[in-house]
């Protein structure tokens, strides 16, 4: 099997810009382009321009491709209008969470679910492998779509300038057809920074236009270029799991505090529904641990894996942690035990090498953006 990352279709543009690469999922992405600091301030105050083309598409489509989803997926599908997408997950038989997913409702009977770059190819497998009596085709479009994000409040403005959609009609988690600088593109008001953006999916050897004219459009209001490390701030700061940190097969969607996203009142059976009735049951009458934030009153940044110590007994386990350039201190996610989870919390440290340093436990998310 090759080693050899894939390359998205704005690779050499990256490096042009001088962006700092990492391998991503099995793909070369830009880590940064200079300070991580300042591109995520951008995307908090003005606007930044992602490359978000590692993330999995797969299209479904069919008379029966509803009923596939409503089988395969926790949420209610059937539900999701004409134009709109929903945020949803896909689970094992016994509730754990393989991904967290968003299905985009493109047509009557197409859809498109958008995994995590890391499970691409196991969601794949697993809708494959799930619509087996379903009148429904899962096509793996990974290769037919190159995504670019642009996020933060000066988006709308930006993308204006390139569009004639009705970006003002357009709702959060909806989507509608148009052109982007005279190329078709299926515009999304979707993102995963905590701040209004959107996402734009499209063809690969369109990329590279769309790209440039929208760093012209942005030049005067500050939009730069963004890379993985600052969306991964933006998203902790804004409370976002990510898979492998806050989700795992470990883990129903109940432990993550995400049960809402399981929809039991849909018709049928699905995949994980008898396991996951039990673990609402569980979190209802006795959650072993709740995800929970935490704030640091010193300076030292807690890490995924560190330990969570209340009264020197280990009480938690950190999931994701970093400096928040929005609020100035270190911030962190983590998994903690139910009698210390209450926000507001004091007597709460993190085991830095050895050190107990203390937290403050607060509710999650730590930003929210002003509407």
């Amino acid at each position: 099997m090759s080693t050899t990352p894939r390359l998205t279709a704005l690779d050499a543009l990256h490096r042009s810009l001088g962006a700092t690469m990492t391998d991503f999922a099995g793909w070369d992405m830009p880590l940064r382009y200079g300070s991580e600091r300042d591109e995520h301030n951008a995307v908090r105050t003005r606007a930044g321009l992602f490359d978000l083309s590692h993330m999995g598409e797969i299209t479904v489509t069919g008379p029966q491709a509803v009923d596939l989803l409503d089988y395969a997926l926790v949420g209610n599908i059937s539900t999701v209008g004409d134009g709109r997408a929903r945020y949803t997950m896909i689970c094992q038989e016994d509730g754990g969470i393989l991904d967290d997913l968003i299905v985009y409702r493109l047509g009557e009977t197409e859809y498109m679910v958008v995994a995590n770059a890391s499970n691409a190819q196991v969601v794949l497998d697993a809708l494959v492998a799930r619509a087996g009596g379903f009148d429904a085709e899962v096509r793996d479009d990974r290769d037919a779509y190159a995504l670019i994000a642009v996020q933060g409040p000066e988006s709308p403005g930006i993308l204006k300038q390139l569009t004639d959609a009705d970006l003002d009609g357009l709702k959060y988690y909806a989507g509608l057809p148009g052109t982007v600088a005279g190329v078709p593109a299926l515009i999304a008001r979707t993102g995963y920074t905590g701040e209004d953006g959107f996402e734009l999916f499209l063809k690969p050897e369109h990329a590279e236009g769309v790209w440039k004219a929208l760093t012209e459009a942005g030049a005067g209001v500050g939009l730069i270029p963004c890379g993985l490390s600052c969306r991964d701030t933006l998203r902790l700061e804004a409370g976002m799991p990510l898979y492998g940190h806050e989700l795992t097969t470990l883990l129903t969607p109940f432990d993550a505090g995400l049960g809402r996203v399981v929809k039991f009142e849909k018709p049928g059976d699905f995949v994980g529904r008898k396991a996951l009735e039990a673990a609402a049951e569980r979190a209802e009458t006795a959650p072993p641990r709740k995800l929970v934030g935490l704030i640091a009153e010193g300076r030292r940044v807690p890490r995924a894996g560190m330990q969570v110590v209340f009264g020197g007994e280990v009480v938690g386990e950190i999931t994701s942690g970093a400096p928040s350039p929005t609020l100035g201190v270190p911030i962190a996610m983590a998994y903690v035990d139910a009698a210390h989870a209450a926000p507001g919390t004091e007597g709460v440290g993190v085991d830095i090498r050895g050190t107990h340093e203390p937290y403050k436990v607060v509710a999650l998310p730590f930003y929210k953006r002003q509407k």
